[in-house]
């Protein structure tokens, strides 16, 4: 009886996490994305200090300072550069 409960539970917590990567992060093959140091360049070029980059659901995130010293994370489309979503840290 408990085991759909926890099937529910986990589906719930797991399902926003899939819709972001789908609608926001594209299916590109790994060969095809941007090198580190391009998307560091691509932030630095729109005013952003990077501190590290990493893969996140299909995106490149990288976690930088925006020119007012807040902290952001900025989610690039790992094939073009475009930035998809920037979200602030508090």
């Amino acid at each position: 009886m408990k085991t759909p409960l926890i099937a529910a539970v986990l589906f719930t917590a797991i399902a926003p996490a899939a819709a972001f990567a789908s609608q926001d992060c594209p299916n590109v093959p790994r060969d095809q994305w941007m090198s580190d140091a391009a998307i560091t360049e691509k932030a630095k070029g729109l005013g952003y200090d990077v501190r590290s980059i990493k893969a996140e659901d299909g995106c490149m995130e990288a976690y930088a300072m925006d020119k007012n010293g807040k902290r952001v994370e900025i989610y690039f489309h790992p094939g073009t550069g475009e930035v998809l979503s920037v979200t602030g840290n508090d």
